[in-house]
């Protein structure tokens, strides 16, 4: 038996590397294949590094709201009757007509992350909770690669590794951290994505001075959140910009969110691609909805009102050097506006710095060779989320992320998941017919 709990010698015809909305979108659509042709089982199965399925658990701050639409769920927008829709969840939970009276188009981040914690448990048989796959690898017999077949190394949470077979692979890791050059995080220096279980182990008593650095949603949601929780507290949020940016959700800016965004971005040319970036980066990156400005700016207004000052902007500032000093971090903090260096000693340093992509290459180690890069060194990917191979592969490698260069700005956001998940079951599930219809030795040809 392999850590699936399955005899060892099956082969899946998709193994999903992470359990996030993404992957579990594609559990969903090939779940969906299967009621609805039975004679055509697609063997698949997911390996989740956490214990228990969890999304954004450290973001989760009271009142949050998403920023789309509860439409834009797992499944509305590939299946409008899927039972996995966040309609049927909130049917299933008893509060569709509360939810309706309710009159908002965007959940709390809470409701959305109970949404998904309901679609997983309906999932359970299809997914490995403290497994991580370390690793994958074609298939060799004789010496030789089968260049239809992949290896992928599971490690369990008790420390022993197992290898399951594969046909495809669908990579969905999520993002990962980043903190400015340079800066690391300790016991008073934090991420963003590990903000409220940081917050938790403190006592607010402790906390007398915090700064939050970053422009985006999330800064300006921890700021906001660390003014209200702690009334006693200096708090600085440090800018790069000259205060928040607005973000553009109107809804001309909002189609370039739309699945058909994605083909013309894919299939056009260069400057309609930078052109694309240049007008509507402000959809989604480094920017901060509406109302969280304004909320922030009436706490900062009131203060002026009062006479009193705790919340400080601190614009076209970033931090240059952390010194970690007994009881306290010493923060050196440098502005353009007049070039000068200040100080500041804080009890808690938040970086809301975002993310860097998915980057395939970690998990494919060697193999990384066997598939292609453009002229910059970005892989490339073919329409339905899979690398392009440089030999006679033909197991596929799709990617959930990193793949904003090729398909745009939706290529990992929750916006375009229902689609996009769906794709790729689609090209699983014809890919495998191809191959079975295929005489033996054919060679398949990339759908670009």
């Amino acid at each position: 038996m392999d850590v699936t709990g399955r005899p060892s010698q099956e082969i899946y015809d998709v193994v999903g590397i992470g359990f996030g909305p993404s992957n579990m979108s594609i559990a969903i659509a090939l779940q969906e294949h299967e009621a609805s042709s039975p004679e055509q089982p697609i063997r698949s199965h997911f390996f989740e590094r956490q214990p228990m399925f969890g999304w954004h658990r450290n973001m989760l701050l009271p009142s949050t709201t998403m920023q789309i639409s509860f439409l834009k769920d797992l499944v509305t927008f590939r299946n409008p009757v899927s039972r996995y829709s966040f309609i049927s969840f909130l049917h299933a939970s008893n509060r569709l007509v509360q939810f309706v009276n309710n009159q908002d188009f965007y959940p709390t981040r809470q409701e959305f992350h109970q949404y998904l914690e309901w679609a997983a448990s309906g999932l359970n048989d299809r997914v490995t909770y403290g497994a991580e796959v370390t690793s994958i690898r074609p298939v060799t017999e004789a010496g030789a690669s089968t260049p239809g077949l992949l290896e992928i190394t599971v490690r369990g949470s008790d420390g022993t590794t197992d290898v399951v077979t594969a046909r495809n692979v669908a990579i969905s890791t999520g993002l990962v951290p980043r903190l400015p050059d340079g800066m690391t995080a300790g016991e008073r220096v934090w991420h963003s994505s590990e903000f409220l279980s940081r917050f938790n182990a403190h006592s607010p008593a402790d906390l007398k001075r915090v700064a939050v650095v970053g422009a985006g949603q999330s800064a300006a949601e921890i700021t906001r959140f660390l003014y209200d929780s702690l009334p006693h507290a200096e708090v600085s949020a440090v800018l790069p910009s000259y205060g928040y940016s607005v973000a553009d959700d109107t809804p001309f800016a909002n189609q370039i969110f739309d699945p058909s965004a994605v083909d013309e971005y894919y299939f056009g040319t260069e400057r309609a691609r930078d052109s694309f970036w240049r007008y509507h980066r402000n959809t989604n990156y480094s920017v901060v909805d509406a109302d969280v400005i304004r909320a922030l700016y009436q706490r900062s207004y009131d203060e002026q009102v009062r006479g009193s000052q705790r919340l400080h902007f601190r614009n076209l500032t970033r931090v240059t050097e952390i010194e970690h000093v007994p009881d306290a971090t010493r923060v050196v903090l440098h502005t353009l506006l007049d070039d000068r260096t200040e100080e500041l000693a804080v009890d808690a340093l938040v970086f809301a710095t975002g993310y860097d992509g998915l980057d395939p290459a970690r998990l494919l180690g060697e193999f990384d060779r066997n598939f292609l890069r453009d002229a910059t060194g970005r892989h490339q990917v073919t329409r339905d989320y899979r690398l392009v191979t440089a030999s006679d592969l033909t197991c596929g490698v799709y990617l959930q992320g990193g793949t904003e260069h090729t398909h745009g700005l939706t290529s990992a956001l929750l916006s375009n998941i229902a689609v996009r998940s769906g794709e790729i079951a689609d090209s699983i599930v014809l890919r495998r017919t191809e191959q079975e219809m295929a005489p033996s030795g054919s060679v398949e040809v990339a759908l670009h």
